[in-house]
């Protein structure tokens, strides 16, 4: 896979929770992290997620936000 992106972080799927439309996908990104994604269902279905199935979290963004607490 080639893409043009720089954020591309590998994992495991933990869980994918299937909704009407959406689906939630769960990485295991290692080091105790984890990223969801919200993607379609006939994505999940064309990518053939599945519990335990490799796959990339790929973030493009034009900004990321910083907070902090008060």
């Amino acid at each position: 896979m080639k893409i043009s992106a720089r954020n591309q972080l590998k994992g495991k799927v933990l869980s994918i929770k299937e909704g009407a439309v959406n689906g939630i996908v769960l990485l295991d990104i290692g080091g105790g992290n984890k990223i969801s994604s919200t993607i379609s269902i006939d994505a999940i279905k064309e990518l053939g997620l599945t519990v335990g199935s490799e796959a990339y979290a790929i973030i493009k963004a034009t900004s990321v936000m910083i907070g902090i607490d008060h």
